[in-house]
């Protein structure tokens, strides 16, 4: 993260578009259930236009501000990635298969080992 960013702080007036923001939504899901004559996508748009509303009013707040910022950044970031190529994903993928199977065939083989030995011992000491 950046130096410049600093811990939102909490105005007055940003409380009162977040506490819009949270009734906006809460109507956007009462909506929903109020508008039961509605047919199915008419009542998924209201829940939709209430989300959209609430992130709209909550987007102009200090904290929706600070959250912008970091988007940016961890979008800005994810475009240094180097993703590996469809060879290197198919080797490697081919890699993790290939000692999945090593690693199940050995410890099949431990496990038999040591249930022969346990009934051995077991049959042993019953005679």
């Amino acid at each position: 993260m950046n130096a410049k960013v600093e811990k939102a702080g909490t105005s007055p007036a940003d409380m009162a578009k977040l506490a819009m923001a949270a009734l906006l939504l809460i109507a956007g899901i009462v909506g929903y259930y109020l508008l039961g004559n509605w047919t199915g996508w008419a009542r998924v748009g209201v829940v939709g236009v209430g989300i959209v509303a609430a992130i709209a009013v909550a987007a102009f707040t200090a904290v929706g501000r600070s959250t912008r910022e970091y988007l940016s950044e961890s979008r800005f970031e994810l475009r240094k990635v180097v993703w590996p190529t469809r060879d290197e994903t198919l080797r490697t993928t081919l890699v993790v298969i290939a000692v999945v199977i090593i690693l199940s065939l050995l410890l099949g083989l431990i496990d038999v080992i040591l249930k022969w030995i346990v009934l051995d011992n077991l049959l042993n000491m019953g005679s």
